[in-house]
């Protein structure tokens, strides 16, 4: 028996607010990677531990969130802790992976590919984690080819976000590179969802208590519990960004020195050599000096 699948039970609420979550995990995660790059060595590590924290647990919360507006008509559905759990934590160290590539190797082609596939690979074992860790009287069907589609989308996108951290400065370019994250992490949820197909085995007779058909929690006996983890490292995030302002601008900090980190990373202006006539407002000097009788030159 086909189930009756709903994935927006209570209309646009659910993935607006999973959309601003991921927004937010990612805003503080590639923020927190692009200060990175102006830290030493010995804090360049924390910067993108955290950053990798962010990212990670703003993409479960979203996850989880869009999850309590799925519902199947016919039977209840419920959640296996440990591989919800799970979820999080592959989704934290795949995503810190991908950040960490990026992070020591800079903007180079194979960087960003690499860090970007990686994090992307993350981002969607995360979801069907999460999913299998759905229990209901069901069994579930996938459409391989949007199955193949929502991990495209998650990588490209989580790609040129993580290239736009390490190589564009600003609040602005820090809001855009956010948005295009979130834009990867909900674009794979959603097209995910759609390539799931929900085939129904209930007992003939049912109790009058559906719920006593399958262990476990319910989705909203889960979320307040759920978003606690997740909802402090977010927390701690914004909290180490708010003190350091440089995080926000992408600007190094005062009395930084370039050899603390690779220069390579983020483009520097080049010294004027001293003869150049732009550098002190005057016409640079002769390469003619006057002899006795006639201009010797070098």
């Amino acid at each position: 028996m086909q189930g009756t699948v709903d994935g927006f039970t209570y209309g646009l609420v659910t993935p607006v607010a999973a959309f601003l979550m991921a927004a937010l995990g990612a805003a503080l995660g590639l923020r927190c990677t692009t200060r990175s790059l102006h830290a030493t060595r010995s804090c360049r590590v924390g910067w993108l531990a955290l950053g990798s924290l962010s990212i990670g647990s703003g993409v479960w919360t979203m996850h989880f969130v869009a999850m309590t507006g799925f519902t199947v008509q016919e039977t209840p559905i419920s959640y296996d802790k440990p591989l919800t759990f799970a979820g999080l934590a592959v989704a934290v160290v795949m995503i810190g992976i991908g950040i960490f590539i990026v992070g020591y190797r800079g903007a180079t082609r194979m960087a960003l590919i690499t860090g970007g596939t990686i994090t992307g690979l993350g981002i969607a074992s995360m979801h069907y984690l999460g999913m299998a860790g759905m229990r209901m009287a069901a069994q579930f069907a996938y459409d391989t080819p949007l199955v193949v589609l929502s991990v495209l989308i998650a990588g490209c996108a989580a790609t040129g976000a993580l290239w736009a951290a390490v190589t564009l400065r600003g609040a602005l370019s820090g809001l855009g590179a956010s948005i295009l994250m979130a834009v990867a992490v909900t674009g794979m949820h959603y097209t995910g969802m759609a390539a799931l197909d929900v085939h129904l085995h209930l007992p003939p007779t049912l109790p009058s208590d559906l719920s006593a058909v399958l262990p476990g929690d319910r989705p909203a006996e889960m979320i307040g519990p759920m978003l606690v983890g997740p909802g402090c490292f977010l927390l701690l995030a914004a909290v180490v960004l708010l003190f350091d302002p440089g995080a926000v601008t992408g600007e190094p900090r005062p009395g930084h020195r370039p050899g603390d980190h690779r220069d390579h990373l983020v483009p520097q202006a080049r010294p004027r050599p001293r003869n150049d006539p732009h550098a002190r407002g005057r016409r640079p000097r002769s390469t003619a000096r006057e002899g006795t009788g006639r201009a010797r030159y070098r």
